[in-house]
């Protein structure tokens, strides 16, 4: 059997055999919440909320994370293909609007075996950085209804400083491409609910408001309306970041970004009020 290669890094762990990946999960899956969610998009979680399943481990593993408690190889709890299906039934029958799957990248076969178990019938949106093989996205056709993507840098500089990945730019475009001709252009139900398409999130970083801009021209030129675009003000920075990393963004750099949003077109999508940066978003884990 050859070694793990589900994500762009391909370190060919045996993960089999116990080794651990880049992403620090062995064989085991390992989940560090799962709970109703309310502070997604309006269009994921509604007024009832995201079933939102938060994996534990990451394979991009930005410094700057907000939910760096969970990348820890000991967090969460293991669970079974069986288990995990069982939990995105549970989550459905709270009345939640959306089953959230939140970085599941490392654990994709495992996920794509739990829905072939018993896919819900609400929509599933897989929620990751961005950072995708298109082969492992090819896994999850007819299992995915809503891809929920970052395009976090635009500079190949900033992804290796940040997240060790300069490829990054590059692969998460056409990992975006991927997803688009999967799942194909946004689709709403009566409620505003998304039911199928890509919405793909910008975090705007202090300090990074120019690559911000050229971000959100990339995602303008190489999709135009095709794709939802989330512009995100809510950075909030972890103990030890240094400069700029180490304050949130301010009002005039995230009013920046939107002024130029709104001078590329880019009208369909979803902005957060200034100030939003709050330890509040960031959710208790079993960690």
């Amino acid at each position: 059997m050859e070694g793990c290669a589900l994500c762009p890094r391909r370190c060919g762990a045996r993960r089999d055999l116990g080794e651990r990946g880049c992403c620090g999960a062995d064989a085991a899956v390992r989940v560090a919440r799962a709970a109703p969610h309310f502070w997604e998009e309006p269009c994921l979680s509604g007024d009832k909320g995201a079933g939102a399943v938060f994996f534990a481990g990451c394979s991009l593993g930005c410094v700057f994370c907000q939910n760096a408690a969970i990348r820890a190889p000991s967090a969460g709890r293991p669970v079974s293909v069986e288990e995990l299906a069982a939990l995105f039934g549970e989550l459905e029958a709270q009345g939640v609007h959306t089953l959230d799957l939140v970085t599941p990248t490392h654990y994709a076969d495992a996920v794509a075996a739990a829905l072939r178990l018993a896919k819900p019938g609400i929509p599933v949106v897989w929620n990751s950085g961005g950072y995708e093989r298109s082969e492992t996205l090819a896994r999850l056709s007819g299992l995915v209804d809503v891809y929920l993507p970052d395009y976090k840098f635009h500079d190949p500089a900033t992804a290796a400083m940040y997240a060790n990945a300069p490829d990054y730019p590059e692969v998460a475009l056409a990992a975006i491409a991927a997803m688009l001709a999967q799942v194909g252009e946004p689709v709403f139900d009566d409620d505003g609910i998304l039911k199928r398409g890509v919405l793909v999130r910008h975090l705007v970083l202090p300090g990074h408001a120019d690559e911000s801009m050229k971000a959100l021209k990339a995602l303008r030129r190489a999709f135009g309306d095709r794709i939802l675009v989330s512009v995100m003000s809510q950075y909030t920075p972890m103990p030890g970041m240094a400069p700029p990393l180490d304050r949130p963004v301010t009002a005039d750099e995230y009013e920046l970004v939107l002024d130029y949003a709104d001078h590329l077109g880019i009208v369909n999508g979803f902005r957060q009020e200034p100030g939003a940066a709050s330890a509040q978003f960031i959710p208790d884990f079993d960690v």
